[in-house]
């Protein structure tokens, strides 16, 4: 048998494993049980792929999407693995049962929902079984913020195999999930490895939404690459795609209300390519294995901050800089409280602890990333460096004064009204409908002026974030629970100030960004072959790897071989129509 390393190099092209992934290998090798909690673009595949083609058998993969099976599938086959998917979307079963009996195959992915079966279970006493690698585990916790029952029901599979070692895989699962996740799977404690949760190469930005459809176009024509914007329903997907469209980019959207094959079309397109925006609803991302996404923004608000962590990690898979980037108001967390108030009552104290963690992130003047990885109980330098905070600290002031007069002036306006008219007060403005509702005659009429004015809106949207006020059911400001204590003096309300915003120029984060000529001609070979092949042009080569290739200029295929990313398999398919390039470029 091969050594790992040997494996990782013929195999993957690599000279060498990264963070956990030898960690978690050598347990695998040695038979035993474990949980890796490793984030996105750390290389988790990897750990059950180099097994699957050291051990004798074959690995059973369960993955949660279909989509996300037939992208690793490709991926696996480049590499020259013996893969193939099992799933109601395949018509080749026969196929794949025979290889999989004639113990041909090194990797089989299923769903959960196929793996619980009777049938399933008969077949795999059919041929020898190697590993059981389970991914995105995090689905089979109720703590977690994806939770899927079906998972819940594989350990009566996996206990009857109690000599196959099993590989459970996710990038979110806080200290609660993982303790869930190792139960569950029946997996000991001193299997649980934590590679971190860090993804140093994302820039995070958080901006209150301000013309949303503006701010995100500005975002799109500032960030070259294919990204991804997060929207909350079906029908805003629509509106934005067509607002964005038009523009010099492609853009497409996504929710599951899209005709089918619309939806595959769109979602195939987008892998497939190297600039297009996606408009998406959260039902799109999971079963998406593409490591170029370049930015991710919401236009409004997550569930959760795991789930926030989740999405955005969908950025930068290829380690390249990325950028993630959240705008939000005031009424998102208005209505995120009134879904709490209608689930089950057990359920609530965690929602609520879950809002409060995201209003913390968002609110913060300190380090975004700092809150993101304490949350998952880690604990981070103060700054980071590359977050909005980080790179351009915001002004903090003491807005409790100011917030003080906003719910005065809400409650003597009897809660009724918006934002803007409570403002129109404050403000002393002798509008139609402050003056027909006698409130210029109020003490709060024109108690605001100067600088003060300009806190306004930010102190309507602290208030409501920290629910010291909700909407009412007609519209209006009313007081929450916790409005009492500010206006008693009691607690303080601390305002960030975001540094206005500057029009900047497009940056170059481009894949290219110092314009090599042989680069452009590498990812224009890159693309003939892809296309040729049916195959989104990163399962060819990454772009990093490429820009290896212009940099090291090859002038065989030994050298070519040497290059990180280059597998003996990859390097036989499509060495000398690169090398062909390389050549051609230097004029041999």
């Amino acid at each position: 048998m091969q050594s790992p390393e040997a494996i990782l190099q013929t195999t993957f092209g690599f000279p060498g494993f990264r963070g956990v992934q030898r960690d978690v290998v050598d347990r695998v090798m040695g038979n035993r049980h474990t949980l890796a909690v490793m984030p996105t673009g750390a290389g988790k595949s990897l750990c059950y792929q180099l097994p699957a083609v050291a051990l004798e058998g074959t690995c059973i993969v369960l993955s949660p999407l279909i989509a996300l099976m037939h992208d690793q599938l490709r991926a696996a086959t480049a590499i020259g693995i013996r893969a193939a998917t099992l799933t109601s979307a395949d018509d080749n079963r026969a196929e794949t049962l025979a290889r999989f009996r004639a113990g041909e195959l090194d990797l089989l992915y299923a769903a959960p929902e196929r793996a619980t079966g009777e049938g399933f279970r008969n077949l795999l006493r059919d041929a020898k079984v190697s590993l059981f690698a389970i991914d995105e585990a995090h689905c089979v916790s109720e703590w977690g913020h994806d939770f899927r029952p079906d998972y819940r029901l594989l350990r009566p599979l996996l206990d009857e195999f109690p000599d196959v070692p099993r590989l459970a895989l996710t990038a979110t699962a806080d200290a609660h999930t993982r303790e869930d996740i190792l139960v569950q799977l029946g997996i000991p404690h001193e299997g649980l490895i934590v590679a971190g949760f860090d993804r140093p190469n994302i820039r995070y930005h958080i901006t209150p939404r301000q013309g949303t459809t503006q701010q995100i176009a500005d975002l799109v024509a500032e960030q070259p690459g294919p990204g991804i914007v997060y929207v909350q329903t079906r029908a805003a997907t629509e509106k934005l795609a067509a607002s964005l469209s038009g523009k010099g980019r492609q853009v497409r959207a996504y929710h599951a209300g899209l005709d089918p094959a619309v939806r595959a079309k769109n979602q195939h397109d987008f892998v497939a390519s190297e600039d297009m925006v996606m408009v998406a609803t959260i039902a799109f991302g999971m079963g998406i294995d593409k490591p170029d996404v370049r930015f991710v923004a919401h236009a409004g608000l997550p569930k959760s901050i795991e789930a926030y962590y989740q999405e955005t990690g969908r950025a930068g898979r290829d380690g390249e800089p990325s950028v993630a980037h959240l705008f939000w108001g005031a009424e998102d967390f208005v209505r995120a409280r009134q879904r709490i108030g209608e689930v089950e009552p057990q359920r609530q104290p965690g929602e609520r602890a879950r809002l409060s963690a995201l209003g913390a992130l968002v609110e913060t003047g300190g380090c975004r990333r700092r809150i993101l990885l304490k949350h998952f109980g880690e604990e981070p330098a103060e700054t980071c460096g590359n977050c909005d905070n980080c790179l351009n600290p915001p002004a903090a002031i003491d807005a409790t004064e100011t917030a003080r007069k906003f719910l005065s002036a809400v409650y003597r306006t009897g809660q009724s009204f918006g934002v803007g008219h409570i403002e129109a007060v404050l403000l002393g403005q002798s509008t139609e409908k402050v003056m027909q509702r006698g409130h210029d005659a109020l003490s709060v009429f024109g108690i605001v002026d100067g600088e003060e004015a300009l806190l306004i809106k930010p102190v309507a949207r602290a208030l409501q974030l920290r629910d010291a006020l909700r909407t009412s059911e007609h519209g209006g400001l009313e007081f929450g629970p916790e409005a009492r204590a500010i206006l008693k003096g009691e607690q303080t309300v601390d305002l960030v100030l975001p540094p206005k915003r500057e029009r900047r120029r497009k940056r170059d984060g481009s894949a290219n960004p110092i314009g090599d000529p042989l680069f452009e001609a590498l990812r224009a070979r890159r693309r003939d072959l892809a296309q040729a092949a049916d195959v989104p042009p990163y399962v060819i080569f990454h772009d990093s790897t490429l820009r290896e290739m212009a940099m090291i200029r090859p002038i065989n295929l030994a050298a070519l071989g040497r290059i990180s990313g280059i597998g003996a398999r990859k390097l036989e398919a499509y060495g000398e129509a690169f090398l062909e390039t390389i050549l051609a470029f230097e004029g041999r």
